[in-house]
């Protein structure tokens, strides 16, 4: 069936296709009510045996005995000359914690044991600890003084037989400290009386202690137990620590502060509270973090996921933050990062879909000059929206961030194809001599095959994506394509049918619908004949240049950063949006400002590699390795260093010291462990290990897997990373750790979530683009040389056309790499977009060009007629589509930003290829590789690139 016969129909039978479109409407608009939204990008993710480790730390080394997720509030001092560690400023902070246990919204959703981490915490608890114990020794020192009073007595009484017993007691007690009772008398009677009648040394023994430390028995209990207790770690209530700082002198808190953060005795846990710019020991620090852990009950939680409880939970700390804190202070946790990311969508469209809607309608005004026109092509975009979208609920494909660009990209596309039918419409009646009926039929002639090509060629470039390992990529690729299909439907069935019928209805009532083309006139053709004049004087230069651009392009792409990072998907808050009403005005975004405080100034505790031992953990060297591992990871630049200069590394080693430095009992054991003095077990390790756990259990199951039967099964070694270090450098750092424990018995699996798993998907990320940009150009270059062939007689004239599209995304990754925009799962999607719109502008333009040259012009005139008829729609669609995206610069999401930003360029650089450099491509392949159509051809053939200087006015 031939193109005009395809024509003639639509146009002859414009009632029917109406119909049709509209029923298929309502079918399909049905499935957008299933549409459900889904913002995680944990789909991101690739299988891998690193992810199932994660799993697997995740279900048994969860913090604390359950699954948990910290929020961190960064707490700030104000001014130059603030400070964190000011009396005024702990005790704030020690309220703060008060408040958050006092409010039911945050309490329910603490763990159990030591919800709360702070440096004031510590320096309270440690000065009513070291006040604790002088206590404990003075009341030692009492009693043991008490005792030898007792003593005393009992040997004047065995030495005077007619002292009173009653007289010696009273005295001691006279002269002690010790409240000594009723009870205490009686025993120390009883002890004096036994003495005296005591004929053997032993009866002498027994009854000097029950005069002594017999009648002191409860007392010493008491302060056994007491001392027991401060062994265990005293858990001062907040009111208590308040109470304490409060009290304490100037000198006092000093010293604490120095003891509790000194660079020899300080914790690294506390460390890692403090900005890593603190100087060890000094009463002094612009800022401080205070860790809130949070009980997830078993849910999901990531940066973009998170059970309502957690996010209003967080919400609620914030808040009190504000309320109670010195300074300023701001809240990071996974319920603020999934509340602010599940927002940023639907504010970003209240501010950009206005102003896109705005921007489209003003250039379809322009282009069209008619209002009639411009709502039509609006219902056409209308549908192929509901289209789309309808088709994703009944595949039962959810609405994912992914998609937030698809709107804009359909819209395009749909304009692109508007502008060419309409302005091929307009061309074809100008003389008058077609009726709406005929002009139609001969402008859907002209750019039908256009049409179809550009749509199988944009959706195979879409489509590409299906080869790729990431899953929301893939269904990205199948959406877009579904919306081009869509697209070619609407526009080339129902635009033309709506547009016949109102133009025949307006025409036979006297009303004329003739408009001329965009770009047929005066005003746009000096811009528009630019690749006319080029290609007929200096195409060789023209192409010389290009050629070294896309060498530079293709260069900086290779340079492009993959890097997969958490910030680029918190929405920012720009400053313009303060001027908004509060209809529109966005909310507030912390994440992203307090993420960038994190970064700069302390160690982030959600950049961590992992490294799990799993088999024979209790075999003697397991621990010798691991702290091996340990050691040789330290020495990496890729490792975080707290402010003692400590690497920020946790081991089993590292935590089983850190409770040995507390608890006697445990060091005791701990050392007796360690047979070689080198400072790790090598000895009895499963004693060891049941020691630690009876001691600190909280702690040990951070780094030790003990199951249900009491068998240990793993180990796991925590490397923080720094904050310039690269996913790719903490990856290969870690892995070569790894591999001081791997082997004999024991494997090493190195894992994390936000480093490890990151740089699996920058790398997926990477295959993706390169794997889909393969098969794109593979497809579409066949695709072109199919259809050149049949349509041109020539199948090189599909390769030429493929020539503008590479120099395009030569340039945009060129672009992308001077501007630093970095690859990631969105911005990734660029590589499809500029082959998709590239091979759109170039297929219109060649295929304009080779049916000017069978209508018998010269070459002078099919450039002039391609680049005033299709170079003015093409001029127009790539002022709204790249208007389109570009206002995705407005999106509250940088990763948005970045997408609306080059896919804008990409356009630009499209357009420029396909108006500028195709035409110079043309004419060479005109002289030295065009078919011969007839007398005509040897003629076109031999003439020069310029016919006359005519042709270039």
């Amino acid at each position: 069936m031939s193109a005009e016969t395809i024509a003639a129909a639509i146009t002859e039978n414009r009632r029917v296709v109406l119909v049709a479109i509209l029923l298929l409407t309502a079918g399909l608009g049905a499935g957008a009510t299933a549409i459900e939204e889904d913002t995680a990008m944990d789909e991101f993710r690739t299988e891998s045996d690193e992810r199932e480790t994660l799993e697997y730390i995740d279900e048994h080394f969860a913090t604390r005995g359950g699954e948990t997720t910290t929020a961190q509030v960064v707490v700030e001092a104000d001014g130059d000359s603030g400070n964190v560690l000011e009396r005024e400023s702990l005790v704030s902070v020690l309220e703060f914690q008060r408040a958050l246990h006092d409010d039911d919204r945050v309490s329910r959703t603490l763990v159990d044991d030591d919800p709360i981490v702070s440096v004031p915490s510590a320096i309270a608890t440690t000065a009513i600890h070291e006040d604790r114990a002088r206590e404990l020794e003075s009341r030692a020192a009492e009693l043991n003084a008490t005792e030898a009073k007792l003593a005393g007595a009992l040997e004047r009484l065995e030495a005077d037989p007619d002292a009173a017993i009653e007289a010696e007691f009273e005295a001691v007690d006279e002269r002690t400290p010790v409240e000594l009772t009723d009870d205490h008398a009686d025993t120390f009677e009883t002890a004096a009386k036994r003495l005296r009648r005591a004929e053997t040394e032993s009866e002498r023994e027994t009854a000097y202690r029950q005069g002594t430390r017999g009648v002191l028995g409860d007392e010493y209990d008491a302060l056994a137990a007491d001392r027991a207790a401060l062994d265990d770690g005293l858990e001062p209530s907040l009111t208590a620590q308040i109470d304490h700082v409060e009290s304490m002198s100037d000198d006092e808190l000093a010293a604490t502060i120095e003891r509790v953060l000194g660079a020899d005795e300080g914790r690294d846990e506390l460390f890692a509270l403090m900005p890593t710019a603190y100087e060890p020991g000094e009463p002094t620090a612009s800022g401080t973090i205070v860790a809130v852990v949070q009980d997830t009950e078993g849910e999901y939680v990531a940066v973009d996921s998170a059970p309502a409880s957690i996010v209003t939970g967080q919400q609620a700390i914030a808040e009190i933050g504000e309320a109670e804190l010195e300074g300023s202070a701001s809240v990071f946790g996974n319920g603020m990062t999934a509340d602010e990311i599940e927002s940023a969508a639907p504010d970003s469209l209240a501010v950009v879909g206005p102003l896109a809607f705005a921007f489209v309608l003003v250039v379809l005004s322009i282009a069209y000059r008619d209002p009639i026109d411009v709502v039509v092509g609006l219902v056409g975009i209308v549908l192929v929206l509901v289209w789309t979208f309808g088709t994703m609920g009944w595949l039962g494909i959810d609405f994912a961030l992914v998609f937030v660009p698809v709107p804009v990209l359909l819209i395009a596309l749909s304009i692109d194809y508007a502008i060419h039918l309409l302005m091929r419409y307009r061309e074809e009646r100008t003389d008058g001599t077609l009726d709406a009926d005929a002009g139609m039929a001969a402008g859907l002639v002209g750019v039908g095959v256009a049409l179809v090509t550009v749509t199988l060629t944009t959706a195979v470039g879409f489509l590409s994506n299906v080869v790729g390992p990431i899953g929301p990529l893939r269904e990205f690729g199948i959406v877009c394509a579904i919306g081009i299909v869509a697209a070619l439907a609407v526009f080339g069935l129902f635009v033309p049918a709506v547009t016949v019928s109102i133009d025949d209805f307006l025409e036979t009532r006297g009303i004329d619908r003739r408009r001329s083309a965009l770009g047929t006139g005066d005003r746009l053709r000096p811009v528009l004949v630019v690749g006319k004049r080029i290609a007929n004087r200096a195409p060789l230069a023209l192409l010389v240049v290009a050629v070294v651009l896309s060498a530079g392009g293709a260069y900086g792409g290779t340079q492009v950063d993959t890097s997969f990072d958490t910030a680029a998907f918190l929405p920012d808050e720009p400053e313009w949006t303060h001027e908004l009403p509060d209809s529109v005005a966005p909310r507030t975004y912390t994440a992203a400002p307090t993420i960038e405080t994190l970064n700069e100034e302390f160690v982030r505790q959600d950049r961590r590699a992992q490294i799990l031992v799993a088999g024979d953990i209790t075999d003697s060297e397991t621990l010798q390795r691991v702290d091996t591992a340990g050691r040789e990871a330290a020495t990496s630049d890729t490792v975080a260093r707290l402010p003692n200069d400590a690497p920020a590394i946790r081991s089993p080693v590292t935590a089983m010291e850190s409770v040995a430095a507390t608890n006697e009992s445990f060091n005791e054991t701990f050392h007796d462990a360690d047979t070689d003095g080198d400072g790790v077990p090598n000895s009895r390790l499963a004693p060891l290990y049941d020691e630690f756990f009876a001691a600190d259990s909280a702690t040990a199951e951070t780094v030790i897997h003990r199951t249900d039967e009491g068998e240990y099964e793993a180990l796991r070694l925590i490397v923080t990373a720094a904050g310039d270090a690269s996913n790719g450098a903490v990856t290969t750092e870690t892995r070569a750790a790894a591999t001081a424990v791997d082997g004999d018995g024991v494997t090493a699996t190195v894992t994390g979530q936000g480093t490890v798993l990151n740089y699996q998907t920058e790398r997926a990320i990477v295959e993706t683009i390169v794997t889909s940009l393969l098969a794109t150009l593979a497809v579409v270059g066949c695709l072109l040389v199919v259809v050149s062939r049949r349509t041109a007689g020539s199948a090189t004239l599909g390769l030429v056309t493929l020539i503008p599209v590479l120099l395009t995304l030569c340039w945009v990754l060129g672009t992308m790499w001077l501007l630093e925009i970095p690859f990631n799962y969105i911005t990734g999607m660029i590589a499809s977009l500029t082959i998709g719109l590239g091979i759109d502008y170039s297929v219109h333009v060649s295929e304009r060009y080779h049916r000017e040259l069978e209508r018998g012009g010269t070459i002078g005139d099919a450039l002039e007629r391609t680049v005033t008829g299709t170079g003015g729609a093409l001029l127009g669609s790539a002022a709204t589509t790249a208007g389109g995206f570009g206002i995705l610069g407005f999106a509250f999401l940088p990763s948005l930003q970045y997408f609306g930003l080059i896919a804008a360029i990409s356009i630009g650089y499209a357009l420029v290829a396909s108006v500028i450099i195709l035409p110079t491509l043309l004419v060479y392949w005109t002289r030295f590789a065009a078919p011969d159509r007839g007398p005509s051809g040897p003629e076109r053939a031999s003439q020069p690139p310029a016919t006359s200087t005519a042709e270039d006015d």
